[in-house]
């Protein structure tokens, strides 16, 4: 799951939130020396991804990228279903979306203290740039995917995989609503 969907499955805090996105940047944290409630949001990131990436529905959804792209379909999936998150928002919760972006969006700026240095960037630009607001549009989606493609450290065929997910957007839209369900009640039980 990428970072919207971390934030809206997390225990209800702000520390746990944090916690929720610090998942991505624990290389060399100690996460002993963290307070409980982000320790928690940890954990709970951790469980999250690894009840995704054995989900059928998410197995079938990475299935359909061709051998080429298959790799990174993982990454390609988390970043869309944000956007599908954002289009059935209505479906998961009875919370106003955009009030509980501007709330996250507060939280991860008077939070920094709790966070790594890299995470404290990139949740940064992640505020500044509306990132959440962006996934809205399937166009931003294929953008923010090609920026993650031009991070890749070797020689790729990430970028441009927005072509692929056209013509393959309402059979992966139907795998996430048969996903994200399952996925919201197992976020719920993780202690």
């Amino acid at each position: 799951m990428n970072h919207l969907a971390h934030l809206f499955l997390a225990p209800d805090s702000p520390e746990a939130r944090v916690g929720s996105l610090l998942g991505d940047f624990t290389r060399g944290l100690d996460l002993k020396a963290l307070p409980p409630s982000v320790r928690l949001g940890v954990r709970h990131h951790l469980a999250v991804d690894s009840y995704t990436d054995k989900h059928p529905d998410v197995l079938a959804s990475k299935r359909l990228f061709s051998p080429q792209r298959r790799r990174f379909a993982g990454v390609a999936l988390d970043i869309l279903y944000d956007h599908f998150l954002l289009r059935h928002w209505s479906q998961f919760t009875d919370a106003d979306q955009h009030a509980f972006i501007n709330t996250v969006y507060m939280e991860l700026q008077t939070n920094e203290n709790l966070m790594t240095p890299d995470m404290c960037k990139t949740t940064r630009h992640l505020v500044v740039y509306d990132w959440f607001g962006s996934y809205r549009d399937l166009e931003n989606i294929g953008y923010a995917l090609d920026r993650v493609a031009a991070r890749i450290r070797f020689p790729n065929a990430f970028a441009g995989i927005i072509e692929e997910i056209r013509p393959l957007h309402s059979e992966l839209e139907a795998h996430f609503l048969s996903f994200f369900p399952d996925l919201q009640d197992f976020a719920g039980e993780i202690e």
